[in-house]
């Protein structure tokens, strides 16, 4: 799987968040106020899951990959979809999978719910400094999928800052991620938070003793103008999902399929978790305490 970095203009991305930013006082950031989980409907036979995305969701490593591997080994049934596009925003993403969308977005199930997760993960160029568009473009697809699925649970994946973790503006873009996709799930039905972000920060910021530093390398993300997850992250992400979504910590798989590398030839594979992952225990105490 040839992997292109995906140019999001992100000097002009930066630009304008700065511009659309708040004129607060500088130590007015997004408290960790407790959002509530939606409820998801009772399904009868295996719920199903909706991943809504671009390279976020999908590059080095999958998150609807990771997300069933780590359900099948906690004996949770899982139906999983999927509708991802690298480097587009939601609108985008549904336009690029219309036809598939529609048909599935009209199916019916018997228990009155034909999706009964739905996860939404915006671009970062949008997330971070075009709310109104964040916010429309949730709406019109929620709307959408609810015709057939009226009690599905949404959830608004946060974001992670386009920065590195050395660079002086992260925690700025952090904050502005934050609080844009906390302002999505408020004015969303029945929805709530995937707190990537808020997860990999903690995981920067060395919670649980983890270090992302390997052989002065970020072992988190990769990339140069947009940074994607890499083993690490993704297991994180998936154990965080499963977290979240439970409200229970996952029995972690011993094999997942995770990316061989970064390279132009490299590609996913069923691998050792134990080689794989840096420190797996530090990642899945991360991921509990951010469900």
């Amino acid at each position: 799987m040839k992997k292109h970095f995906l140019l999001f203009g992100i000097a002009a991305m930066l630009f304008s968040a700065c511009n659309n930013k708040s004129t607060s006082p500088e130590d007015s950031t997004v408290t960790a106020e407790k959002i509530a989980h939606p409820k998801a409907p009772k399904a009868e036979g295996s719920p199903r899951i909706l991943f809504i995305g671009n390279s976020h969701t999908e590059f080095f490593v999958s998150a609807p990959i990771l997300f069933g591997e780590i359900c099948k080994a906690n004996n949770q049934p899982m139906i999983i979809d999927q509708l991802v596009t690298m480097g587009v925003s939601i609108d985008k993403i549904y336009e690029d999978h219309k036809t598939e969308a529609e048909q599935n977005f009209a199916k019916t199930d018997k228990d009155g719910n034909y999706y009964d997760y739905v996860v939404i993960q915006e671009s970062t160029p949008v997330a971070l400094a075009e709310l109104d568009k964040y916010q429309a473009n949730v709406k019109m697809i929620t709307d959408k999928i609810r015709k057939n699925s009226p009690d599905v649970a949404f959830y608004i994946y946060e974001g992670m800052s386009p920065m590195p973790i050395t660079d002086s503006e992260y925690k700025d873009y952090y904050d502005e991620m934050r609080e844009n996709a906390i302002a999505v799930v408020k004015t969303t039905k029945n929805a709530g938070l995937l707190r990537v972000g808020d997860a990999i920060n903690d995981a920067y910021n060395g919670k649980a003793d983890y270090m992302y530093l390997v052989k002065d390398e970020d072992n988190l993300r990769f990339g140069e103008s947009t940074l994607h997850l890499l083993n690490d992250g993704g297991y994180l992400q998936g154990a965080l999902l499963f977290a979240t979504l439970f409200d229970k910590k996952p029995i972690m798989p011993k094999e997942l399929t995770l990316s061989t590398g970064t390279g132009d030839n490299d590609d996913m594979k069923k691998q050792d978790v134990s080689k794989a992952i840096s420190d797996p225990k530090a990642l899945e105490e991360i991921a509990f305490s951010n469900r």
